[in-house]
């Protein structure tokens, strides 16, 4: 129906989440009505993304740096390190400006059911960082499911033996929530009232 070039950038368009048929559509024809300018600009930043964007060697959050912007930032709180399972968690965390300790990101969570183990998502180099390094309170915020709980059990359990503080973000996130859409108000208070992993 539509000429070819039209017709792929449309199908470019559905690769993305969430995006269904009338919606690339309509994308698709907002990108023909943009100047050549905005074009260029909305390519190279695709590009540009593509290319630099990558994980910080200490903490994985993304960065186009050779290390974060909050590792390298010194009046950050070192004695506290909130573990998340995704980089943009970090960065939901960061809007709310609340949390000025450390983060380190997970590469997913335990999944047996998904033949998601242990190693599979890094716990290594999260381990030894913990060992290396001066944190007072680990606060696990991971989605409320079956796989937080797994990999908060498993992670409390590793650290069982150093004399660290583990806590939890507090469930006023229901159980089965993506945290990407929960509103901030929710995700202050989760953070407040987290608690000891039991």
């Amino acid at each position: 129906m539509y000429p070819e070039s039209l017709e792929n950038l449309i199908e470019c368009f559905k690769y993305l989440p969430g995006i269904g048929e009338k919606t690339a559509e309509r994308l698709a024809f907002s990108v023909m009505d943009m100047s050549e300018d905005r074009v260029e600009h909305f390519k190279e930043s695709i590009e540009s993304c593509k290319q630099n964007i990558h994980s910080c060697p200490i903490c994985n959050v993304l960065t186009d740096l050779e290390k974060c912007n909050i590792c390298q930032n010194e009046l950050r709180n070192d004695s506290l390190l909130c573990v998340v399972e995704d980089p943009k968690y970090v960065f939901l965390f960061e809007k709310l400006g609340m949390f000025k300790g450390r983060y380190h990101v997970l590469n997913g969570l335990i999944s047996p059911k998904e033949g998601v183990n242990p190693e599979d998502i890094d716990l290594g180099k999260l381990i030894e960082r913990i060992k290396n390094s001066n944190f007072k309170e680990i606060i696990l915020a991971f989605r409320p499911s079956i796989e937080g709980e797994t990999t908060s059990l498993y992670i409390k359990r590793i650290l069982g033996d150093l004399d660290l503080k583990i806590s939890k973000i507090a469930s006023g996130i229901p159980i089965g929530a993506d945290m990407e859409y929960i509103d901030a108000m929710t995700l202050e208070r989760a953070l407040l009232d987290r608690k000891n992993v039991e």
